[in-house]
């Protein structure tokens, strides 16, 4: 009697997770192990990924700072290299990103539903290569582990908010 309950529930299950189907997934954490921890996960709620501020040196990607909506999250990483800034088209997303690390962050490309291959960095270390697992879906937001650089980072993708309308 306790198997046929316990087949009837694992059938039951079974058949819930098939008819609610998932749309979020994450890549990651790519990089060493050090840092302080960091995650965007609230930011999202400000709406899709608008612009990315990416501090880089001679050798690694220093900071992140990303702009949700029209809102900026706040900065992770280090004061060291050059600050590049990258915006994208109002509707455009980013739907994969690679890169390399070592023990910190080295090198970012993210592509955009757009075409565009937006690359930051130096092309030395061990190579990743993040996109999301189920069509459709484009990063919403960055998590990771961050010092004076950017010791590694993790990429969350989910659904372009419906209810978002581009300035």
């Amino acid at each position: 009697m306790l198997t046929i309950v316990f087949l009837a529930l694992l059938c039951a299950s079974a058949s819930a997770t098939e008819i609610q189907p998932r749309d979020s997934s994450y890549s990651g954490e790519y990089g060493g192990g050090g840092g302080e921890r960091f995650s965007q996960s609230g930011n999202q709620l400000d709406g899709p990924i608008t612009a990315i501020r990416l501090r880089v040196s001679s050798y690694y990607i220093v900071g992140l700072q990303v702009r949700y909506g029209t809102v900026w999250s706040d900065y992770v990483g280090g004061t060291s290299g050059d600050l590049d800034e990258i915006f994208l088209y109002p509707g455009e997303s980013i739907v994969q990103v690679s890169g390399k690390y070592k023990t910190y962050l080295r090198k970012l490309v993210f592509v955009t539903d757009k075409y565009r291959f937006l690359s930051f960095g130096k092309d030395k270390g061990t190579s990743f290569n993040a996109a999301p697992l189920y069509p459709n879906t484009v990063l919403r937001f960055f998590s990771g582990r961050a010092g004076s650089l950017i010791d590694a980072i993790g990429f969350h993708w989910d659904f372009y908010p419906s209810d978002y309308e581009s300035c």
